[in-house]
């Protein structure tokens, strides 16, 4: 038996329907009017407050075969936030009215329905502000899994949203931090967040000799992949001195990689895939998350610099794509 909703404004329409994206078929999307999700005994229903546009929201967008169409009401959004409003009868770690960051499949819609499990709660030092709990937890959990420590050489692959955090990251770690992005906007923001140096991406061998005059020729400790493209895997494995660690946290999800296994395995090559699936491992993540930006350890919130409503999520979706000068991050808001 479900709890009863909580009282809460709601502008456009009474509380049982609510605006929710469908990706009807590739690179199109429609706002239909959809019943609000009920919830199980173990979940919590989510008034949705924002929800961030993440690259892997690509590929079903392209429209990629082995996707099926029309999507699910709200997928594949799974970078949320809000608050929540009713809750299941043996949730006991979250209330009625808690804000917090989600990890969820379709927060593109007014409301989501999720796990207890899979969300963290916002402080009181984050209210009013964006928290697409999702991203920043895997930006931690990579940053864990890539063991930098302070003296280490890294090289950042890829000045995205994500690559912008790891390089914050390893900053703050008293790492020296070597940004590699094909957009100058980006390695402005590297600057801007501590790199020591910024490259622009070129023809292999040349970023690789720039490397070697920072580094005397020994390359780089730690190499984060942050593209999910070959060519920056190709060097990012150039760029990994011999018993460094190469990690690997670009989204390949486009089609089959090759890689140099010759060099990875003389050089004596730790390979890590920072992705991760444990549930509890991405909840670990977020609240870490939560740590550290309520710290100020991190500051994600120059990163956010395209916002979109719900009608404009394929807009956004082409914004992410193109990745024009100015863009990094694009959220979706809610009214």
């Amino acid at each position: 038996m479900e709890a009863q909703i909580a009282p809460a404004p709601v502008r456009w329409r009474a509380i049982n329907t609510m605006a929710a994206a469908v990706l009807v078929q590739p690179g199109r999307f429609e706002i239909e009017q959809v019943p609000v999700p009920s919830i199980s005994e173990h979940q919590m229903l989510v008034r949705v407050e924002g929800c961030g546009v993440c690259g892997s929201d690509i590929p079903p967008f392209e429209g990629k075969p082995w996707f099926e169409y029309p999507m699910e009401p709200g997928a594949p959004g799974h970078e949320g936030w809000g608050t929540v409003v009713r809750v299941g009868q043996n949730v006991r770690d979250f209330g009625i009215g808690d804000r917090i960051g989600m990890l969820s499949t379709h927060a593109y819609a007014e409301f989501d329905v999720i796990e207890s499990g899979a969300a963290v709660r916002l402080p009181q030092g984050l209210k009013d502000t964006p928290f697409p709990a999702e991203p920043l937890g895997c930006a931690l959990n990579i940053f864990r899994r890539s063991g930098i420590r302070g003296g280490d050489t890294v090289a950042v692959i890829g000045i995205g949203f994500l690559g912008a955090l790891l390089t914050q990251l390893a900053t703050a770690a008293a790492a020296s931090v070597i940004a590699i992005s094909r957009r100058g906007f980006s390695l402005d923001f590297a600057k801007r967040m501590g790199a020591a140096h910024v490259l622009k991406m070129a023809e292999c061998a040349s970023v690789v000799d720039q490397v070697k005059q920072f580094t005397g020729g020994r390359l780089c400790d730690v190499v984060i992949e942050a593209t999910g493209k070959q060519l920056p895997l190709d060097l990012a494995g150039e760029l990994t001195c011999e018993r460094g660690r190469l990690i690997v946290a670009g989204y390949h999800q486009d089609g089959p990689r090759e890689v140099n296994m010759q060099l990875w395995n003389w050089r004596g090559l730790d390979v890590i895939n920072a992705h991760e699936r444990d549930p509890t491992v991405y909840r670990a993540g977020m609240e870490a998350a939560v740590r550290t930006v309520e710290s100020g350890s991190v500051d994600p919130f120059a990163l956010y610099t395209h916002r979109f409503e719900l009608d404009e999520l394929g807009q956004a979706l082409e914004m992410s794509r193109a990745r024009p000068a100015g863009f990094m991050k694009a959220l979706i808001m809610m009214p």
